[in-house]
């Protein structure tokens, strides 16, 4: 096989969607169908392969993106399996940088549900081709139209329906392919692993030929050559359908819809084809874009092995005490025991060895070239979102983009033996998820930990214990606020001390201004040159910027503020950076003071599910927490209501949900923004 062939061949696709539409059971079929496998894996059973971790297996879901590869019919598919709880966002987002393909699973009776909408968008963020498999036909309350029809509505795209349901609910017997006009039906006996196909059933073929026809209209919207013969009227075989299904998937024009129920191992086949047949290789795409490190120049890197190498660390994880990094590589090849270079770092890393991945099983391999997805043991100092590439041609990959963490908890370690190992233990977890933070409250002396939720922070608790054997008391959690001023204000401030045998001189006057919500914080000067020499500007600046990391009500980062420098003086031979930063640093603190400094707390977007009996008293509830509503829509049966409520307010909420609706509502929550509650 030439090595063209190879990469085009290659398929790296996410399994993407809401907590509990079925990502892990649909992946654990793909693996059992396409001989990964041995025997299917199930979620509430704790034995799935995907779902490694005591933690996901005692809780029945995804915490971590796992990497696997399995093969399909002369294919490679390389899969990552994505949480779809809100908590775990980042792990979604960094799988996705890194994807060519994603496959949305959604729920037949839940529809599109919110952390799909929020998933769907990251797709679209990065451009990624995706098909989509409405699962748990089987389910009482199953609709495939229904779920089509929200497909369209809350996530804008155009749906290309290419299987129709045979029956529903618990009827639910098979799929109808319309692209070659044939009833799929699967054997129970076989795990679903054996399946006949017939000709469509009388009660099925006027429903067929209708959608059939909405097929290929809908094709030839979007494609030139099926709307040429469309048009004539000449006869369109099934391949140059295909064809031009795979350009409209690719170009983003058209989602192609197939269906099923993982769970009863019905319609995974059809998909694993689709997978392969729709979804782009690394060749499809366009190639990665990046810049010279030092020249800053606009470079391509083509999945070719024959071109320099480029390769992006998406996720770093401890296994087994050792640090394993997951790489795509974009162009070129690596192979094990070579030197490549970290040009953000100006390093050189050795790849000890590179691994081919099987959620937390691995296959040591000699090399790996362009649209392969690895685990590299070796790497000493590059971290997620570092770029690999070779010294002789280097290249930053773009970047990605974390978020902030919203919630903290105080952990203090129950002995003294964990004490000594908590520092570690920290360490190893930021380096595998950088939305969690570490500080040390100056005032207090405690040890604050800060992730995306407080499901997040149970979890790296729990780890804690398991993994590393180290013991923590932990406090409440607690919000983590920012701190602004409400009004314009202005201070001087004069350094002039003798440090260690040296006079340091330096007088700064700045004022401080309110900016709007979300516009950070920003620092200019208005002096004249001969005021305050220029090369001490970039001083006065690092002065303010250190400053306002902790704000003077809580020590919260101070935001949208602007710092103008407007006036100051020096002396020859006494001006210094030093003296300059920590008169800049006093004065901000000052004026902080004078502006009636504020708390701003985050603000959340809540997705309420529940019945209509209960919506009063769920209403009731938030409006006492201070939330606003901003929507009541209805959803087969349940109503969403959506509104924004302050962070601080909403502990301990689902506890008070299940008591309101007597078990039944459900919510989602997710970061919207800094305001004042």
């Amino acid at each position: 096989m030439k090595k063209t062939d190879k990469i085009n061949k290659i398929r790296n696709i996410g399994i993407i969607a809401h907590i509990d539409a079925g990502k892990t059971t649909v992946t654990e079929r793909v693996l059992y169908y396409t001989g990964s496998s041995h025997k299917i894996g199930e979620v509430h059973d704790g034995e799935a392969v995907m779902d490694w971790m005591p933690d996901e297996q005692e809780r029945g879901i995804t915490i971590t993106s796992a990497v696997i590869t399995c093969h399909w019919k002369g294919s490679e598919i390389q899969i990552i399996d994505t949480p779809g709880h809100v908590d775990f966002t980042i792990e979604v987002e960094r799988s996705l940088r890194v994807l060519d393909g994603a496959v949305g699973v959604f729920c037949a009776v839940g529809g599109v549900e919110p952390q799909s909408e929020t998933v769907w968008r990251q797709a679209d963020k990065y451009l990624v081709p995706k098909i989509a498999f409405i699962n748990k036909l089987d389910r009482i309350g199953a609709d495939f139209f229904s779920a089509v029809k929200m497909m369209k509505e809350k996530l804008s795209v155009n749906p290309l329906i290419l299987q129709l349901p045979v029956g529903m609910e618990e009827d639910f017997a098979g799929i109808i392919d319309l692209i070659n006009m044939k009833q799929m039906v699967w054997d129970n006996e076989t795990l679903g692993a054996t399946y006949t196909t017939k000709d469509i059933s009388s009660d099925y073929l006027e429903k067929a030929e209708e959608y059939r026809e909405k097929l290929v209209e809908t094709i030839a919207e979007v494609d030139d050559e099926i709307m040429e013969a469309y048009l004539s009227e000449a006869p369109i075989s099934g391949e140059s359908l295909l064809d031009a299904i795979r350009r409209a998937t690719i170009d983003l024009k058209l989602v192609p819809v197939l269906c099923g129920s993982a769970l009863k191992n019905k319609g995974i086949q059809p998909l694993i084809d689709a997978i392969v047949r729709f979804l782009p290789g690394p060749a499809d795409i366009p190639p990665a874009k990046g810049l010279h490190p030092e020249t800053e120049k606009a470079l391509e890197c083509t999945a070719k092995d024959t071109e320099p190498l480029a390769a992006l660390i998406f996720k770093v994880s401890m296994m087994e005490g050792r640090k394993l990094s997951y790489v795509r590589i974009y162009s070129g090849k690596m192979k094990a025991g070579e030197d490549v270079y970290n040009p953000l770092r100006k390093t050189k890393e050795k790849l000890s060895r590179i691994l081919r991945m099987h959620a937390n099983k691995k296959e040591r391999i000699n090399e790996a070239g362009a649209g392969s997805i690895v685990g590299i043991v070796g790497l000493k100092l590059s971290s997620t979102g570092e770029t690999l590439c070779s010294i002789d041609n280097p290249v930053v990959l773009e970047k990605m983009e974390f978020y902030e963490p919203v919630i903290s908890v105080a952990v203090e370690p129950k002995t003294h033996a964990d004490q000594e190992k908590l520092n570690e233990v920290f360490n190893k977890f930021i380096t595998e998820d950088p939305t969690l933070t570490v500080r040390k409250d100056e005032d207090t002396g405690q040890t604050i930990l800060s992730g995306m939720g407080e499901l997040h922070l149970e979890i790296i608790i729990s780890r804690m214990q398991r993994e590393f054997k180290t013991s923590v008391n932990v406090g409440k959690p607690q919000v983590v606020y920012r701190e602004t001023i409400e009004k314009e204000a202005e201070a001087s401030a004069i350094f002039d001390k003798e440090v260690a045998g040296q006079r340091h001189f330096g007088e700064v006057s700045l004022k401080l201004k309110p900016l709007k919500r979300g516009e950070g914080k920003r620092f200019r000067s208005e002096i004249a040159d001969e005021t305050i020499p220029e090369v001490l500007i970039p001083a006065i600046e690092k002065g303010i910027m250190q400053s306002l990391e902790s704000g003077i009500l809580m020590g919260y980062p101070v935001v949208d503020v602007e710092a103008v420098l407007t006036g100051g003086s020096y002396r020859e031979s006494l001006d210094t950076e030093l003296a300059y930063t920590v008169s800049a640093s006093m004065a901000c603190k000052e004026a902080l003071a004078n502006g009636k400094p504020f708390l701003l707390s985050p603000i959340m977007i809540v997705e309420i599910f529940v019945s209509e009996s209960f919506i009063g008293d769920v209403i009731g509830d938030l409006n006492s927490r201070g939330g606003k509503i901003e929507s009541i829509e209805s959803n087969t049966g349940i109503q969403v209501i959506k509104a924004t409520v302050p962070l601080s307010s909403m502990f301990g909420y689902s506890t008070s949900l299940r008591s309101a609706t007597q078990g039944r509502g459900t919510f989602t929550m997710k970061f919207s923004h800094f305001d004042k509650s």
